[in-house]
C-alpha cells in the first residue's frame, strides 16, 4: 500500500474510469442509507436510483450497457431529501449517499477529479457525524470529540476502505468484467454501509 501518499493524491495519479470506478464503489457503500430511510419514511423512488447506480457500474466494463448520464442527474437530484422536512437523523445519510451518486454522474461527464475528492469527503463526513451523534456529548472538548471519530472502528474502516479501493485501481491494468465484480463485491460489504447500516433493517 502506497500510503505514503493521501488518497486525494493517489485519486490525481487515476485515469477517468477510474476515477468513475473509485466514485461509484464509495456510493455502492453509502447506498444502504439511502435505501432504509427511502423505506421507513417512502421517500423518493428507489428503484430509480438503484437503476442509476446499476448503469454506472456496468458502463465501466468493457463494452458493458451504456447511459445518458446528463439525463439521469435530474432523476438523482429529485431524490435529495430535504433536511429542512425530516427532523429524523437518518435524512443526513441518506442526503449524503444521493450527493455522492450525483457527485458520480458528474465526475463520469466533466473527468474532475474534485468530484472525486468530494465523493470520499462526504463518505468520510458522513462517518465522522454519526460518531458524534452517536457516541459524543456536550461535555466532550473539540479534541475528545476529533479523537473519538479519528479513532473509531468505523472511521478506520472508511479510511482502510478508500485505501483499499484506490490500490486496487492503480494496481490493474485495464478494468475487465471481473475486476468491476470484485470491486462491486467489495463495495456491497454484504449490504453494510460505511455507518454500519443494512439495508435488510427496515
Amino acid at each position: 500500500m502506497t500510503d505514503r501518499l493521501p488518497v486525494e493524491a493517489q485519486l490525481r495519479s487515476l485515469d477517468h474510469k477510474k476515477l468513475a470506478a473509485y466514485c461509484v464503489a464509495l456510493t455502492e457503500r453509502q447506498f444502504p442509507n439511502f435505501v432504509l430511510f427511502s423505506k421507513l419514511v417512502e421517500f423518493g423512488d428507489l428503484k430509480q436510483l438503484e437503476t442509476v447506480l446499476d448503469g454506472i457500474w456496468q458502463s465501466l466494463v468493457p463494452g458493458g450497457a451504456k447511459m445518458n448520464f446528463e439525463v439521469q442527474l435530474d432523476k438523482v437530484e429529485a431524490n435529495m431529501p430535504d433536511l429542512d422536512n425530516y427532523e429524523m437523523y437518518g435524512a443526513t445519510p441518506a442526503l449524503d449517499a444521493v450527493v455522492s451518486l450525483y457527485s458520480t454522474l458528474t465526475c463520469i461527464l466533466e473527468a474532475d477529479v474534485d468530484e472525486a475528492i468530494a465523493v470520499g469527503n462526504v463518505s468520510r463526513e458522513c462517518v465522522a457525524m454519526f460518531i458524534e451523534i452517536s457516541e459524543g456529548d456536550d461535555q466532550m472538548s473539540d479534541e475528545e470529540i476529533i479523537r473519538l471519530i479519528s479513532n473509531h472502528d468505523l472511521m478506520l474502516q472508511e479510511e482502510e476502505f478508500q485505501e483499499e479501493v484506490v490500490e486496487r485501481l492503480i494496481n490493474v491494468k485495464q478494468l475487465d468484467k471481473a475486476f468491476i465484480h470484485e470491486l462491486r463485491t467489495l463495495a456491497r460489504n454484504e449490504g453494510v454501509s460505511n455507518i454500519g447500516i443494512n439495508d435488510e433493517d427496515a
